[in-house]
Formats: C-alpha cells, sequence, structure tokens
C-alpha cells in the first residue's frame, strides 16, 4: 500500500534473437496466461512478457483448490493443469495490446490430447501466435498435465519438436523469424538434461527456458509443482549444466527460486541471458522490480 513505482534507472538494452530488451528482467508465463494484462504489465518496468501456456481448445484446468502458499518457506505450490481461455482469446487480446513490450508466448496441449497426437495442438497454437510473438515457448515441462514430462524423453522429444520446426520454417516466410524455446524440468538428472540439450542442437531449436516448476516437495497438498525460494539452488545447476552443454551463445532465459536481485545475479553469472520472476513478484510486488533494476 502506498508503494510509488518509480522510473527504472537500469538502461542497459539486450539484444537477443533480433528483439532489443530494455533491461533483462521478464515475467514468467503462468501469472497472464490469457493476455489479458499485458498493457498494464508492460507498465510496472519488466523488460519482456511471457504469456500463456495456452492450448486450442478453452480449458477449466485442475479441480480446485489448486493453489497453495507456502509463506514459512517462500514458496507456491500450483495444481492448475493449463487453465486458460483458449488460443483464440489471446489471438484477440493480442490484436488490441498498445505496448511493444517483447512478448513470449508459451504453447501446450489440451489436457485430453493423448500424447501421440500433440504435436497437433502444439502445431495449431504455433500457428495462430506466431505473427504475435518475439518468441515461442514449447512447454513440456508443467507437472500439472498428465504425461506431459514425457516428452522430456530423446525420442519422444525429438518426435515432438521436428515437426514443430519444420512449421516454424514455413511460417517465417510471411512473418519473419520467430525462435522457437523449449522449457525444462528441474527435476531431470544431469544426463537427461544433457540429452535434452543435444536434441536442442541436433533439430536448430533457438533456445531454453530453464525451469519449470518442480515435484520434489512434501507438501501437505499433494502433488503439484513447487515454485519459489526452495526452487532456486535446483532450477540453478540445471541452468549451469545447460550452459555448459550449449556452449557461450546459445540464448537461455532463466525462471526459478528469483526472490531477490542477489538471486537475479546468480542467474545472469550462471549463464542466463534473461531472468524471469513470478513467485518472487506474487510475494513482493513491485517493489522486486525495482530492486532487482534499481
Amino acid at each position: 500500500m502506498g508503494y510509488e513505482i518509480k522510473q527504472f534507472r537500469e538502461s542497459k538494452k539486450i539484444n537477443l534473437f533480433g528483439y532489443e530488451f530494455n533491461n533483462s528482467l521478464g515475467l514468467a508465463a503462468g501469472l497472464d496466461k490469457n493476455g489479458d494484462y499485458i498493457d498494464s504489465l508492460s507498465a510496472l518496468g519488466f523488460g519482456f512478457l511471457e504469456i500463456g501456456t495456452i492450448t486450442p481448445k478453452p480449458q477449466y484446468g485442475n479441480q480446485k483448490p489448486r493453489l497453495f502458499r507456502d509463506k514459512s518457506s517462500e514458496a507456491i505450490i500450483n495444481k492448475m493443469g493449463f487453465n486458460n481461455k483458449g488460443v483464440d482469446h489471446l489471438v484477440r487480446k493480442l490484436k488490441k495490446r498498445k505496448s511493444d513490450i517483447p512478448l513470449g508466448i508459451s504453447i501446450g496441449k489440451n489436457f485430453d490430447t493423448p500424447n501421440g497426437l500433440a504435436k497437433e495442438d502444439y502445431l495449431h497454437c504455433l500457428e495462430k501466435v506466431f505473427p504475435y510473438a518475439a518468441y515461442i515457448v514449447i512447454n513440456v515441462s508443467s507437472p500439472n498435465t498428465q504425461h506431459l514430462r514425457e516428452f522430456e524423453t530423446q525420442n519422444e522429444l525429438a518426435n515432438l519438436i521436428q515437426p514443430i520446426k519444420e512449421r516454424q520454417l514455413k511460417l517465417v516466410k510471411g512473418h519473419g523469424y520467430k525462435p522457437l524455446f523449449l522449457k525444462i524440468s528441474p527435476d531431470n538428472s544431469k544426463k537427461r538434461t544433457e540429452e535434452i540439450c543435444e536434441t536442442l542442437l541436433n533439430f536448430s531449436i533457438d533456445g531454453l527456458v530453464c525451469t519449470n516448476t518442480t515435484v520434489n516437495h512434501n507438501h501437505s497438498s499433494g502433488s503439484g509443482g513447487l515454485s519459489g525460494k526452495p526452487l532456486m539452488e535446483t532450477s540453478t545447476e540445471i541452468l549451469k549444466v545447460a550452459r555448459r552443454y550449449l556452449g557461450n551463445d546459445f540464448p537461455i532465459i532463466a525462471s526459478g527460486g528469483v526472490m531477490s536481485r542477489e538471486d537475479y545475479l546468480e542467474k545472469i553469472n550462471a549463464g542466463a541471458n534473461l531472468v524471469q520472476i513470478y513467485t518472487g513478484f506474487i510475494y513482493e510486488g513491485p517493489r522486486l522490480i525495482d530492486e532487482i533494476l534499481n
């Protein structure tokens, strides 16, 4: 209450995959799933926003209660399950936006689409959002859609991303090049992470979002993905593994556990080009943006 949004003093612009970012701090996917608040969020000082995860058809998501705060550990546990209003709603919002902040758009599959047909959901969303995105994120790492993380195995991932990459290259002719990113889980082993990175390189995927939420927790709510302070160490270790394997020039967006400027700098020092916040923003509000950028 009474918090005044300041003019942000960090003026270092970031040029990455053809876009200029006013700064390297962004909002992670999950807060504005449907693009309903793009202009409002862009006014807070973020360098970019990630919208979604969006699916072809609207869906309610998992049953409530499905969102919990663990204040003692500064964490959030969510079982949301890609609740969203569908990709057509998002496109209508994208057409009406007034701000020019770079937008990442996270795409996924509907809960009732079997994995064998999932590529059609991703392709449908890719085509719909391609004209409006700065980059598109293939989300295969949410723990709240049944069997989704099976796509993180090497063969399954290759079979999914190959047709998506092919469609991306076709869409370039009408809309220019829009990079494809993959969002991965923090619960992968070092070997699995390296296998994922190998697949990214083999199929010329443009970037990595590192990471999603973790299922390794003992919260009384049971299953669901944990974000916030307890995720910081695990997520950063996966980031370091990915950076070592992918080399210095591969774009990586870090997400997971950033609750302070020190956490932000740790992600940068671990190899991130851009950094996202979510749970820290829930707990601290706009003051966290101010703290990090000023």
